[in-house]
């Protein structure tokens, strides 16, 4: 089958290509320009590479994206800005809802040759889970948000919903705070907050530290995905998460694994988000975006815990523990020099 990966060079993009490939499937990866390709297969890396094609332009670029989509059965929609802050923050709009609205208006004016949207949608959408575990069900009440990233995915949301209602085949997945090997980017938090720890810059647990996260390795997304193509309905809703934990877990979990001390100390969250509003001013003069933003402070304040029954049961989805994960990631940080114990 032909499948299209918008945000094929991303983080979660480039290893839904790869696994898309071991599947058996041709896939056209929809990528810019100036992307970073590395995450890629290549024809001296991978057999499979030859069936991979690289398509050039951008989810806000309709005509590119339309030419893109020509031939393909399958739109993997993975393309998005997954930032807590831009100095710009219109670009979540015009990407994240944009991208997607050009999506669905490929799918109706290809005739409906495409057979399947799966939308990469995110837990922000559904809003913060303070003092509960919630499911699909819930809808984001869309009275505040912590971050332009999450204001978007929660418009977006909206508009998935509304296609599926209107009849085309769009099957919405949410992963949750994914983890795991791959780019070591904003879409890889964990893993940029453990090289942090080990480095000694961040020497404490962040604010109280026991605020509860749904976790999700970045290759049971990635199943998780290609499950939704084979048994996904499309209308339906699936949480592709995780061990719901702390950071505080994440953090002993670490010193546990790697046989070191644990932070012995926490950090108030009002100390974290003025060394935000620092790293937001240094980031205007350096034009490199800061690793803590006041708004990563405003999620940290809440609980994002979710259930993913409803994909375990339906698409046989089987997300690792934790220990499990962090198990692989901490060798694989230490074999890249990022981190050292």
């Amino acid at each position: 089958m032909k499948v299209l990966v918008t945000g094929a060079s991303g983080y979660l993009g480039g290893r839904l290509c790869h696994a898309l490939l071991r599947h058996g499937h041709s896939v056209r990866a929809f990528v810019r320009r100036t992307s970073d390709l590395s995450s890629l297969p290549t024809p001296s890396s991978s057999s499979a590479a030859a069936a991979l094609e690289l398509a050039y332009g951008d989810v806000t670029d309709y005509p590119s994206l339309l030419a893109a989509c020509s031939g393909c059965h399958v739109i993997f929609h993975a393309a998005a800005l997954v930032e807590p802050w831009l100095p710009d923050p219109s670009r979540f709009i015009s990407v994240n809802v944009g991208g997607l609205k050009n999506v669905i208006r490929a799918y109706k004016e290809m005739d409906n040759t495409i057979e399947k949207i799966i939308y990469t949608s995110s837990f922000f959408a559904l809003g913060s889970t303070d003092g509960y575990i919630a499911d699909e069900s819930q809808i984001h009440s869309a009275k505040s948000f912590c971050t332009e990233y999450e204001k978007s995915k929660a418009v977006a949301d909206q508009i998935a919903l509304e296609a599926a209602k209107e009849g085309v085949p769009i099957v919405a997945v949410y992963p949750g705070v994914i983890y795991g090997p791959g780019k070591v980017t904003a879409g890889n938090v964990v893993a940029r907050l453990i090289v942090e720890r080990f480095s000694g810059r961040l020497p404490g647990y962040i604010g109280h530290g026991n605020e509860k996260f749904s976790f999700s390795h970045v290759d049971d997304v990635v199943e998780g995905h290609i499950s939704a193509l084979d048994k996904g309905q499309p209308g339906e809703r699936y949480l592709l998460t995780g061990e719901n934990a702390s950071f505080m877990q994440i953090f002993d979990m670490a010193a546990t694994i790697t046989n070191t001390k644990r932070p012995w100390f926490n950090i108030p969250l009002f100390v974290i988000e003025v060394y935000g509003w620092l790293s937001v001013l240094f980031s205007r003069f350096t034009g490199t975006l800061p690793l803590i933003s006041p708004p990563t402070v405003y999620v940290l304040k809440h609980e994002w815990a979710y259930s993913c029954e409803k994909a375990k049961r339906e698409l046989n989805y089987n997300p690792r523990s934790l220990s499990e994960g962090l198990e692989e990631v901490l060798p694989w940080l230490k074999n890249l020099g990022l981190i050292k114990y």
